[in-house]
Order: structure tokens, then C-alpha cells, then sequence
């Protein structure tokens, strides 16, 4: 049986949708095969094991999420593999991490160079695809440079909010460009945090101010009439083999968000239990549903992803037109979330979901470990 570290909580401002995710992980991970290790990170970033008190009471009330108890310090020694998480000076023997951690020093490569270091397999992107894929500008260049369709779009930096000068010219440049209304967002912040929608100039003025409080980058793009679809990823963009099935990079059944809200932000996903409908299958048809799959493998592959990922796409309702929106890798992974319902529809339930995903994480980290370091 293997020991699954899952990781949650988080510096980050997605730390409380993690509680929420880990827990359901904990729920349905398959307990024949895995044995659970649950390891909550604090808002201030330090590492605890929670007891066994804590994770039956998980299991025992599907509505729970983990409370994290600041009792049992987790240590790290880099480089010493399966024995590099210590509880009191004792090792946990992790065979796999399970990170369900959202945001930022969590799903932006941080995290993944701290386990890389530990030599110790975990769920998901490798390095450099988790720190790419957190900047949505960054993403943005290298899917246009693809030929892969992308939404017009600005990205103002802090150094040009600092400037009163530059700051004029660019907000001038911005209106007279798209006009309203338009998207302004965080470059590196999940979960629509901090992401609003200006219909004026005032409202942007606000909004670029609030999307500076969370990221030293912002991104402004220009609005279109478009239905929100979204198509989960499985696979290893560059282990692809026939004799390894859970290398294979596959796209599930598209879903589509109906939001009552202005637009699917922070509110409608996590507070207000009517923000939005989830329909799976998205109601498109077959043609549009093999493009969006297809176009989603592309854009999953051309950054090197790996374990699993969320792909969003903008469908223009006049023109039929499919944008890329962003790519999440790691998605919010509770039982009623879009990643594992678009799976689950396509024939992957969530509790063999979870098992692929660990075994994706083995097969990467086997072969990265049969690679040469040194001469």
C-alpha cells in the first residue's frame, strides 16, 4: 500500500477552496490501495501532519473540509526521497505527494522545485510548466506563438501604475483599442480572485487598482459575447507511449458554465450556491465538442503539461469563433467540481480519476530519475 501525502491550505489566496478539495480527495481516494497522510500548510506557510481524529472526521461527513490543527510540525530534508518528510525527527515514508493546492507558492512552481529537490514524485505539472502556465500573459505568448487562438489582450505591469505618465498613455491605449467593456484580472492569481469586469472608465480604473493589490503584473483583455466552456486534460505531454496507458494524453467531455452573475467570478464559484449552472455535456455540437477536445490536447502539450489540467475556452456566440481562455493545472478537485464531472461523464469516475493521477506521478518521476546528472 502507498503513502499519498496530500497537501492542502497554502500561502495563497485560494487557500480555503484547497480545504475544500483535499477533503474530498481524502473522501474518495481509494483506501484498498492508498493510505492517506494529511499535511495542511498554513496561510503563513508552515507544514503540519493532522491526526487521525481529523481525517475520520473527513471521512465520516461529506459536507466537512479539513480545519487545519497546528500540532504535529512537518520537517524537510531535500534529496532524501520517500524519507524526506519528517514528523519529529521521524520519517513519514511518502511514496507520492498529492498537492491540492491552488494559487500562488503552491501551483506556481514553487512548491513543485521544493518536491523536485526532495526527489519525491508528486501529482502534476513538473517546474517550469506549473510557473508558466500561473502567468496568464506567459501562457498567452506561447499558445499565439502555437498559431493557437487567444483573446486580444494588454498587460500592464506595476512599473506602469507607478508612472502617472505611463499609466495615461496606457489606459488611453487600452480604450481606444477594445473599448468597453473589458476583463481585467491578476496575470498570476486563480480562482477569478481579484478579476473584474469594466464597463467604463471609472470601473476600470478600480479594477486595475484591485487587480494590483494581488500581483505586480495585470491583465486586460477585451470583452466578447462568448459561452464559457471547459475540458479536462489527463496525461504526460512528454512520456507519450501506447504501452503506458496513463501516459496518453487525453480530453474529456467538454462542460459549460451558465453563470447568473456578470461574469463566473470569485462569488458566483464559491459563495453564492446559484452563481452557475454546470452543464455536462456543454450543449454543443459534435463538431464544435471534437474541436474544443482537440484544441485543448494542443494546448496542454505545446507547454509541456503533465499529470492533469483544466483547460477554458471562450465559444463566440455570433461567430461560433473558440478562444483559449487559460489553463489551470491544478483545478478545484471536489467530487462537484468541472475536472472530475467532465471525466466522470466521459466514462473516468472520480475515485479511479484520483488513482491515475498517482500513477501518472510514478511513471514521471521513474523516468526522470533514469536520466543522467553528471558525466
Amino acid at each position: 500500500m502507498k503513502n499519498i501525502a496530500v497537501l492542502f491550505g497554502g500561502k495563497s489566496g485560494e487557500h480555503e477552496v484547497s480545504l475544500v478539495s483535499a477533503s474530498s480527495v481524502a473522501r474518495n481516494i481509494d483506501s484498498a490501495k492508498f493510505n492517506v497522510l494529511p499535511i495542511g500548510i498554513t496561510k503563513s506557510g508552515m507544514w503540519f501532519l493532522q491526526d487521525e481524529d481529523e481525517l475520520n472526521r473527513i471521512r465520516s461527513d461529506e459536507n466537512a473540509s479539513f480545519k487545519i490543527q497546528e500540532k504535529n510540525p512537518v520537517t524537510i530534508v531535500p534529496a532524501a526521497g520517500r524519507n524526506s518528510l519528517l514528523l519529529n525527527g521521524s520519517s513519514l515514508e511518502v511514496d507520492v505527494v498529492f498537492p491540492v493546492v491552488h494559487g500562488t507558492n503552491c501551483e506556481d512552481g514553487v512548491l513543485q522545485g521544493l518536491l523536485e529537490a526532495c526527489l519525491l514524485p508528486y501529482v502534476g505539472c513538473g517546474v517550469m510548466a506549473s510557473a508558466l502556465t500561473m502567468d496568464k500573459e506567459k501562457t498567452k505568448q506561447v499558445w499565439h506563438e502555437a498559431g493557437l487562438p487567444v483573446v486580444p489582450y494588454f498587460c500592464m505591469k506595476r512599473t506602469d501604475l507607478n508612472d502617472s505618465k505611463k499609466y495615461d498613455e496606457f489606459f488611453e491605449r487600452i480604450v481606444s483599442e477594445f473599448g468597453f467593456p473589458l476583463f481585467v484580472k491578476p496575470c498570476n492569481a486563480g480562482s477569478s480572485v481579484g478579476a473584474n469586469r469594466a464597463n467604463n472608465a471609472k470601473e476600470l480604473s478600480f479594477a486595475l487598482a484591485e487587480a494590483f493589490m494581488w500581483d505586480n503584473k495585470v491583465l486586460i483583455e477585451k470583452a466578447i459575447d462568448a459561452r464559457e466552456i471547459e475540458c479536462s486534460v489527463t496525461g504526460l505531454s512528454e512520456l507519450e507511449s501506447a504501452e503506458k496507458p496513463e501516459s496518453i494524453v487525453k480530453a474529456y467531455t467538454p462542460g459549460e458554465i451558465l453563470p447568473t452573475h456578470a461574469f463566473y467570478d470569485y462569488d458566483a464559484k464559491y459563495n453564492d450556491p446559484n452563481g452557475a449552472a454546470l452543464k455536462i455535456p456543454a450543449g454543443l455540437d459534435q463538431v464544435t465538442s471534437e474541436k474544443i477536445r482537440a484544441l485543448a490536447v494542443k494546448a496542454y502539450k505545446v507547454l509541456d503539461a503533465s499529470g492533469l489540467s483544466r483547460v477554458d475556452f471562450f465559444v463566440e456566440r455570433k461567430s461560433g469563433e473558440i478562444y483559449l481562455n487559460e489553463i489551470n493545472t491544478i483545478p478545484g478537485f471536489t467530487s462537484i467540481s468541472m475536472f472530475p464531472k467532465m471525466c466522470a461523464a466521459a466514462g473516468l469516475d472520480y475515485r479511479n480519476l484520483i488513482s491515475l493521477l498517482i500513477d501518472e506521478a510514478v511513471l514521471r518521476f521513474e523516468a526522470r530519475q533514469k536520466l543522467s546528472t553528471s558525466y
